[in-house]
């Protein structure tokens, strides 16, 4: 008897059978979405020139990085032996004379320069001011912005930032004739009321080229930052035509979750394992271990500070700007918690390292090495400047050349002196949100009041001071009615306070003592 159940009895039955195998339309195109095939969109290499040869002279070249920290160490030597001239260079600073974007100036490869910050590099200097570079200074925070926006497709953008200063009235100096005479000069913005606010309107920045520094990146192209040195890098990633990574190591697909991917391969075109690092520390700033935080030494700086930190409150977000605000937080009560933010990337910074901890991936804003707390985070430059244009954080502390009646703000640039740039200031007080803090010694190393009727000197801000605090004083600001006496450093009179100030004021009928933190 013949046992089989069908194939041979039944002709269709291997038709049945075949068919049955075969996907339905659906399985099939959900077959082809779900593809793993090998081929990836970024291309690996194995030199560095190889990467970066095609950059053609007259390109336009974002440069990720802060400072020095994240820098593409690797790119930037190979664009040394490419001798590509003429170049665009979209950086937030402009390296260290012998390190970074010093070389390519060294080698006069830079044609212009987009950024927020000079600093001390005198190589930029130097060329700037004998005609050699343009220099287009943009506060950090719309830099980052511009390039996110790039990125995004979005083509121009309104914001607060740099209102009533040379930023939207333009004439900032961008180029000099050898002769010293100006050749361009910075436009005027354009500038519109939103909700009884004034914004100018700022353009997006795309480049031929980004290079781009990360720590690792699988071989399908996703990229991830080591600590602070995310910063520029990850917007700078998204607004190129072409992209090119260098990395500290290239591991296999999966070794990082997707949910901890900090620029996804579709942002990626060329990627390479950088051949060695020096990562270079701009400011090495350390505590010896076992040392306390603060001192009792008993100066004028050190009085401005103890009062300063009477500022901060339980649970308050703020950013400190170097010099006496940051060394403000040191007097911060351990019975309180206050989240400092860091424009480069961090919310939760910590006390500077003990020699072991030195990490040149972590610095602050003002590059200077750095731990952080428990409960702190990384991020972007772009995302840092969110926070900050957003009115997130509760307070700005920050130093100043000169505060008006009102509230105005100089503390970027002194005409006639050497020009570092706004760096992140001009963000951080442009946000009604924000209350606004200037620490700063009463009168100038000339004797000469800083608190005056109308600022002389370029504006970091309009009206955007709340409270001033001096070694003598503290007054308390008002965009309208002006300035009013609160405290007075004990053995000062108000007729002393009068003679140093430039500009009238009103005594409070609450006047008090001058008060300082106590430990």
């Amino acid at each position: 008897m013949n046992q089989d159940t069908g194939e041979q009895g039944d002709p269709d039955a291997k038709r049945r059978k075949k068919e049955a195998k075969k996907p339905s339309p659906e399985e099939g195109d959900c077959a082809l979405c779900f593809s793993t095939s090998p081929r990836h969109h970024a291309k690996f290499y194995t030199d560095a020139v190889e990467a970066v040869k095609d950059i053609p002279h007259d390109a336009t070249v974002l440069m990720g990085g802060f400072g020095i920290c994240g820098i593409p160490e690797n790119l930037i030597g190979a664009l040394l032996k490419t001798q590509v001239k003429g170049l665009t260079v979209v950086s937030n600073t402009v390296g260290l004379d012998d390190f970074g974007l010093g070389l390519l100036l060294a080698t006069k490869q830079i044609r212009r320069i987009i950024c927020s910050y000079v600093g001390e590099n005198a190589l930029c200097e130097n060329q700037y001011l004998a005609g050699e570079l343009e220099l287009e200074l943009t506060p950090q925070g719309t830099l980052a912005e511009r390039i996110r926006a790039g990125g995004a497709g979005v083509p121009a953008f309104y914001t607060s930032t740099g209102y009533g200063t040379l930023v939207q009235e333009g004439g900032a100096p961008i180029r000099y004739y050898d002769d010293g005479h100006l050749a361009v000069i910075s436009k005027p913005r354009e500038v519109r009321e939103f909700h009884g606010h004034h914004y100018l309107l700022e353009e997006a920045i795309k480049g031929d080229f980004a290079l781009v520094k990360g720590w690792k990146a699988d071989h399908s192209g996703n990229v991830i930052f080591r600590k602070s040195a995310r910063n520029f890098n990850v917007p700078m990633c998204k607004a190129a035509e072409t992209t090119v990574v260098e990395v500290e190591e290239i591991v296999e697909v999966g070794s990082f979750p997707p949910e901890d991917i900090h620029v996804p391969s579709i942002y990626v075109d060329r990627l390479i394992k950088g051949e060695k690092y020096e990562k270079r520390i701009e400011r090495l700033a350390v505590r010896q271990e076992g040392a306390g935080k603060h001192t009792s030494e008993d100066n004028l700086r050190t009085r401005i500070i103890k009062r300063a930190a009477l500022e901060f409150e339980d649970g308050m977000y703020a950013n400190l700007g170097i010099g006496i605000p940051l060394l403000a937080s040191n007097f911060i009560s351990p019975n309180m918690t206050v989240h400092l933010q860091s424009e480069n990337g961090i919310l939760g910074l910590g006390p500077f390292p003990v020699q072991s901890e030195v990490d040149a991936d972590l610095i602050n804003a003002g590059k200077q090495t750095v731990t952080v707390l428990p409960g702190a985070s990384f991020f972007s430059s772009d995302e840092s400047f969110a926070m900050i244009r957003g009115g997130h954080l509760g307070l700005t502390m920050l130093g100043g050349m000169q505060v008006s009646k009102y509230g105005d703000l100089a503390n970027w640039m002194i005409p006639g002196k050497k020009v570092k740039g706004m760096g992140g200031a001009m963000d951080l007080v442009s946000s009604p949100k924000t209350r606004v803090v200037v620490t700063m010694e009463h009168c100038s190393k000339a004797n000469e009041p800083k608190i005056v009727d109308k600022c002389t000197m370029p504006l970091t801000g309009k009206r955007c001071v709340n409270r001033i605090i001096t070694e003598r004083a503290v007054f308390n600001v008002h965009p309208k009615r002006g300035l009013t006496l609160i405290e007075l450093w004990e053995g000062l009179t108000v007729d002393d306070i009068k003679k140093s100030t430039g500009c009238a004021f009103t005594v409070s009928p609450d006047l008090k003592p001058m008060q300082q933190i106590t430990m």
